[in-house]
């Protein structure tokens, strides 16, 4: 049997992660933490989770020509991922600072560098070459890149606003299936209710709209009168870096396996769950034999 073929088309960063007791206000310093360095991005760490639930993953966007990016490129390859959409450019790699408190919860600060350098052009070819299969995309490239990426796409198309940003209408028009979290479906609606925030976008789309929850779980829109909630197994979290990007990863693989949308949304959430049980974005994030325990 195939494996299933999953496209993602987005950011790459390094991750430096300082691990302490609680998160600063603004202004303040907090002494005592851990520091560690990880490979991150959203596109990156939802490839590996994809990949690490069996996926041949072929992953696409951009890094710089510097230290940070051949570190990101042997990681991602060591995960068994094709690399070959990844660009290197002069812009530097991307990277994330991330703080971390004693309860999992995070606050992360991103300089976009080479992610911003992906370009149109190149993600289109590399999506056509890359055969059929899911494509998922995020927020941290440029809008022309996602849109490149969803009109090449020979499957469906997962779209991460992640932040949350402007979503054109003719990226609407492509009917891509959204995942954003509650706060980022608040933002793009106006609606503080996450159901009446799926709903909405869920018609502007003609697709499922999926709003992930955190420890509770993950809703589903497909219309308004079609809704259902997706429960998270029970963790004790250690870090939530990355949980968001495992969902989306593991869904994109369920589609892939042709799954019916309420298994694909089940699986994805228990795979979240699942992430958050080490310190960095990757390292919780499980494998298929895992999940199924």
């Amino acid at each position: 049997m195939p494996r299933p073929r999953v496209i993602v088309v987005g950011s790459i960063n390094t991750d430096l992660v300082v691990v302490g007791e609680r998160l600063p206000a603004p202004g303040e310093t907090v002494s005592g933490g851990r520091f560690s360095q990880h490979g991150g991005g959203k596109g990156a760490n939802a490839a590996v989770a994809a990949a690490r639930l069996g996926a041949a993953v072929t992953m696409v966007g951009a890094v710089g020509s510097d230290a940070f990016g051949d570190e990101a490129l042997e990681l991602l390859e060591r995960e068994g991922i094709e690399t070959g959409g990844v660009a290197r450019t002069e812009a530097p790699t991307g990277v994330a600072l991330i703080n971390v408190d004693a309860g999992g919860e995070n606050q992360i600060a991103v300089a976009s560098g080479a992610n911003q350098q992906v370009e149109a052009a190149a993600v289109e070819r590399a999506v056509r070459d890359a055969g059929p299969g899911v494509v998922l995309t995020n927020h941290e490239i440029p809008l022309a890149a996602r849109l490149a990426a969803a009109r090449a796409a020979r499957g469906p198309v997962v779209l991460n606003p992640a932040p949350a940003g402007e979503i054109t209408d003719e990226l609407l028009a492509l009917g891509p299936i959204l995942t954003p979290n509650a706060g980022e479906a608040a933002e793009l609606t106006g609606e503080q209710d996450p159901a009446a925030a799926a709903a909405v976008l869920a018609a502007r789309t003609g697709a499922p709209t999926l709003v992930t929850l955190g420890a509770r779980g993950a809703l589903c829109a497909r219309k308004v009168s079609d809704t259902f909630l997706a429960a998270a197994p029970q963790v004790t979290p250690v870090d939530t870096t990355g949980a968001g990007d495992a969902f989306n990863g593991a869904l994109a693989v369920a589609l892939a396996e042709g799954r019916r949308l309420r298994d694909a949304v089940t699986f994805a959430v228990a795979v979240a769950a699942l992430s958050t049980r080490a310190e960095g974005a990757r390292e919780g994030m499980p494998r298929r034999d895992e999940v199924g325990a």
